[in-house]
């Protein structure tokens, strides 16, 4: 369907304030999910993130690679299991991972953005988390699991990202840690994101996911919370509205507001343009999870460790 003349005017007009607002601030966008599967939802989403950079943002780029990675464990006799949202990584594994996700994925996505038009650079992310292992993992059964080569980020060597910004380049970065000593860990991509969007003092971390957002009813898409307080997660979480693999999300999202970070946002990456969509229009089309005044001291627990908490500077408008 053709907008109308003045229909195309009026979202152009829509989004004059947000993109005068983020111009100069930086966005850190986790990419994963529906948004990495299908050609069209490839090229719409990184089509987006060239936009973002073109009207003066700063976008940085972590990708997933989960589905890719089990095909290429299974093509391997190595059968997936996952404990808590994390991937069970052993040695061959772990081989697996770090060429899948630094070799072939990473490569595939800076291509795709110079094609659009913009300028990337790859970046493993064993040179921005320094990480050390996850101890083992109680699964639903109470059995106590080692998960192998599976890591957090514990510290953040953000040169070359900063470096790759200053220079309007779009950092494209892996997530996957090395250790003081070099050797690879697996890292939950999610986790990452909050992590280095926490080290760059980002203004938004977007989740690109196969949610479309935090529903109040799954199975209902228009059940849609637009904007929820950092307060109420737990709550979401005890009344199952926040479940399964959401937990871990939207914990690294309490880790990263608390750390400095504006604001959250969830959208589902093969909505055509959801990007655009979340960031530049009145409604929005995801949810957004902001910091309110209860929630100032650390009382979220994460996944995996909780970082300083810092004092955040909410602004009141545009509201997306």
């Amino acid at each position: 369907m053709r907008l109308s003349p003045e229909n195309r005017s009026k979202t152009l007009i829509e989004a004059l304030p947000y993109i005068q607002k983020f111009r100069g601030q930086t966005f850190v966008i986790k990419y994963g999910g529906a948004a990495m599967e299908e050609e069209t939802n490839v090229e719409n989403f990184l089509r987006d993130v060239v936009f973002l950079e073109a009207v003066g943002i700063n976008p940085v780029l972590v990708h997933g690679g989960g589905k890719a990675i089990t095909a290429r464990m299974l093509a391997a006799g190595i059968t997936a299991r996952f404990v808590n949202g994390l991937r069970i990584t052993n040695s061959a594994a772990i081989s697996i991972v770090e060429s899948t996700l630094d070799k072939e994925i990473n490569p595939q996505i800076v291509n795709s953005i110079r094609a659009f038009g913009g300028r990337a650079v790859g970046i493993s992310g064993k040179s921005v988390f320094l990480a050390q292992p996850l101890p083992p993992q109680t699964d639903d059964h109470g059995k106590i699991v080692n998960i192998g080569f599976v890591g957090e980020a514990a510290s953040i060597r953000d040169y070359q990202v900063r470096q790759a910004l200053t220079q309007e380049i779009i950092p494209v970065i892996s997530p996957i840690g090395a250790t003081a000593d070099g050797q690879p860990l697996n890292i939950n991509a999610d986790s990452a994101a909050a992590a280095l969007a926490a080290s760059l003092q980002a203004s938004k971390l977007i989740y690109a996911s196969d949610v479309p957002g935090i529903m109040r009813d799954r199975q209902k898409h228009d059940s849609i919370i637009p904007t929820i307080l950092l307060s109420e997660i737990e709550n979401l979480i005890k009344s199952a509205v926040v479940s399964s693999g959401m937990i871990p999300k939207v914990r690294s999202a309490a880790m990263a507001l608390q750390s400095g970070v504006q604001k959250v946002h969830l959208i589902g990456g093969h909505i055509p343009h959801a990007l655009l969509l979340e960031i530049f229009s009145d409604q929005g089309i995801g949810s957004e999870i902001i910091l309110d005044n209860t929630s100032l001291s650390p009382t979220f627990p994460s996944p995996h460790s909780q970082p300083p908490t810092q004092p955040e500077n909410l602004q009141s408008f545009p509201d997306r």
